[in-house]
């Protein structure tokens, strides 16, 4: 399994944003919003900020479930291990 954060700063940006915040996980950028736009995280590729969605991708990239995270920042990780859980007992992931 891989987690990886994506944000439409650039790469200095993610980097110093990182560093400072102790991510531990892979930063990507996404300056030219195409998997924003993909995703369905932004509507233009002028956006100025991505809505805040989690998706869980199978090995093969396809979409398994999608969480528009909005308000439900506490309670959201919790939610999207449960799912993890369950796709692993299903064989899924």
């Amino acid at each position: 399994m891989q987690i990886v954060g994506v944000s439409f700063d650039s790469p200095a940006d993610n980097q110093a944003w990182a560093e400072d915040e102790g991510f531990q996980y892979e930063l990507w950028t996404d300056e030219s919003r195409a998997l924003a736009l993909h995703y369905g995280a932004a509507f233009t590729d002028t956006q100025p900020y991505a809505l805040r969605l989690t998706v869980l991708l199978d090995a093969n990239g396809d979409l398994l479930l999608e969480y528009n995270v909005g308000a439900d920042i506490s309670t959201h990780p919790g939610r999207v291990l449960e799912d993890i859980e369950t796709l692993r007992a299903a064989g899924v992931l």
